[in-house]
């Protein structure tokens, strides 16, 4: 049995962090982000995941509470964070400039 709680009680710290990387991360992005990318708003995906963290820090593991917030912040870091990343410029490849082509940058026929 203690194997089993330990097992819980890691499960809990990781969906913690989880919650909290998600929470974080829709905090520092920018508001008209969220509009350009036309997911819902800024303050409903902090409210959305600050009740998740809530909610994963209160209950346990087993009840049903912390599986909506997993839930919540499953489609938080799946649809809308890429989502955001595409339109501030953050996503995709590292370092490129936007008239890089597939084999490198664009120079214009020279």
């Amino acid at each position: 049995m203690q194997g089993f709680a330990n097992f819980m009680w890691l499960l809990s710290l990781a969906l913690i962090v989880f919650s909290g990387f998600a929470l974080i991360d829709a905090a520092v992005r920018r508001e008209d982000a969220y509009r350009a990318a036309d997911k819902k708003t800024k303050p409903f995906w902090l409210i959305i995941l600050g009740l998740a963290f809530v909610v994963n820090l209160i209950f346990n593991i087993l009840s049903f509470l912390p599986i909506i917030g997993l839930i919540a912040t499953i489609v938080y870091m799946v649809d809308v964070r890429p989502a955001l990343q595409q339109v501030t410029g953050r996503g995709g490849r590292r370092g490129g400039s936007s008239s890089d082509g597939p084999y490198g940058p664009y120079n214009g026929g020279r």
